[in-house]
Order: C-alpha cells, then sequence, then structure tokens
C-alpha cells in the first residue's frame, strides 16, 4: 500500500496576544532561504502587514542556526542568469516588504547567521540574539560576493566594518554585532524569549498608528538628504499630531495621567 507524505511548511506562524511569530521551520538544514522559504515568508508576511491584530512580528528559526543564507544546492542546479536575477529579486522583495510593512519587526537570533541569514538580520527592525550566536557574510569564502546581503548590512554598521566582513568572510561574535549596530541586544539563551517578551511589551503599550508612521517615516528619511528629510519628517509629525492617539497622549501629559489609548 503506498503512502503519501505530506511535506512540513517551510515557515510556522503562531499569534497571541498582538505578537505574530515567524518560525523558519527548516532547522535540520541550518534554515536555507530556499525559493520555497522565501515564497512562504512572503505570503506570510503580506498577509501579516494586512492585519491590524498584529502589533509586532517576531521572526525566529528552528534548529542550531538561525539561517545560513541561500540554498546553494538550489542555487546550482540551474546555473543561468536568469535564474539568479529572479531569485535574488525574490529575495530583494522579501527584505524590502519587512522594512515596509507596518509593524516591527523583531529577530530572534538563537544561532548562526551568515550571508543572506545576516541580511535577514540586518533588515528586521529589532534583534536580540543569544551570547553564542554569530554572524557572517561569508559568500566571499565561495568565491560569491554578498552584494544583496550588503545593502542591508551597510544600512547597520560602518562602512569600513561592513567591508572587512564582506572581504574576508570571517565570523563576529553576538556582542561584537552588538557594539557595531547589527543587533540590539544580547543575552544567554534562556533570557531570550524574555527579553523579547520586554520589546514586544514596550511596543505593544504604545499606538499603533504612531509605530506604523515612525517606521514608515524613519527608513524614507534616511535615503534622503538632509533637507528633504526634515521636509517629510515635518509632515510625518503633522500628520501624527492630529491623530486621536497623539491628541490623547498630550493630553494626558498636560493633565499628568497615563493615556488611555483605544486597543
Amino acid at each position: 500500500m503506498n503512502q503519501t507524505t505530506t511535506e512540513s511548511p517551510y515557515v510556522l506562524l503562531s499569534h497571541a496576544n498582538g505578537v505574530a511569530t515567524l518560525t523558519l521551520n527548516r532547522g535540520e538544514k541550518f534554515n536555507p532561504l530556499s525559493e520555497e522559504m522565501l515564497a512562504e515568508l512572503q505570503a506570510a508576511f503580506n498577509s501579516i502587514a494586512s492585519d491590524n491584530s498584529v502589533r509586532v512580528v517576531v521572526l525566529a528559526a528552528s534548529g542550531k542556526a538561525f539561517c545560513a543564507g541561500h540554498d546553494l544546492k538550489q542555487m546550482r542546479a540551474d546555473p543561468s542568469a536568469a535564474y539568479y536575477k529572479k531569485l535574488f529579486n525574490q529575495c530583494s522583495q522579501l527584505m524590502l516588504t519587512i522594512q515596509k510593512m507596518p509593524q516591527p519587526v523583531i529577530a530572534r537570533v538563537q544561532g548562526i547567521a551568515t550571508a543572506a541569514g545576516c541580511q535577514l538580520v540586518a533588515m528586521c527592525d529589532l534583534a536580540v540574539a543569544v551570547s553564542e550566536a554569530k554572524f557572517a557574510v561569508s559568500g566571499v569564502n565561495y568565491g560569491l560576493f554578498c552584494s544583496t546581503p550588503s545593502v542591508g548590512l551597510s544600512r547597520n554598521i560602518a562602512r569600513k566594518q561592513a567591508m572587512e566582513m564582506l572581504l574576508t568572510g570571517e565570523f563576529i561574535d553576538a556582542e561584537t554585532a552588538r557594539e557595531r549596530g547589527l543587533i540590539n541586544r544580547v543575552v544567554a539563551a534562556d533570557a531570550l524569549d524574555s527579553e523579547i517578551k520586554k520589546l514586544s511589551d514596550s511596543i505593544l503599550a504604545k499606538p499603533a498608528v504612531a509605530i506604523a508612521m515612525g517606521k514608515q517615516l524613519f527608513y524614507r528619511q534616511l535615503e534622503m538628504g538632509i533637507d528633504a528629510a526634515y521636509q517629510l519628517a515635518g509632515e510625518t509629525m503633522a500628520c501624527n499630531m492630529m491623530d486621536e492617539a497623539a491628541l490623547e497622549g498630550v493630553q494626558a501629559f498636560i493633565e499628568k495621567r497615563p493615556p488611555s489609548w483605544k486597543p
């Protein structure tokens, strides 16, 4: 009798108390960003972005590694320029989706993050890592300069530090990653979830509209000249100030009481 097996999903989704957790579910393979993984992540982020019940997203991973980057075996199986352009565009669109979605995304880094996996950490809004975690953009070790990961990396850490990582492919430890600005916090493994909960709870206590406006403004102004950045920031603050949440927050400050925001 023939038996059919159903492959487990590449990405697991759970949702509780305003926090959606996406878990890369190929831990036995170090969670590579295969075509299938990219597609499932994209679909999940697209769905979450339009879900007003989700206020914070946690990007986690199963197994020992957070993400080892692209699936090199899959890439080698179709050595054509058209395929590679399509694949890297698929990955780039995912990275941009993370940045453009209204909810803050927190990377929960429980192990190594290399190449496009390091890029994934860089493109999340916040990142918390265990002290044993390590980071590298290691493509150059295999003859492939990490060009697309360099975009996210260079927008997190200083240029010469980014270039050193890109040119050598060497790992840095979690504390060095924090010092350079790639991640926010380093904790013991048994404190990882509680630390992420602290961050999530702090964000959940703020009005969603202010968080969404602020996130969008933050990334847009970074790519502008300073005059245009200040103009956009002023317009954003004016719009934010007209929102009920800001009006209530300011009034509460004047009246020396806690704000009463709608859920």
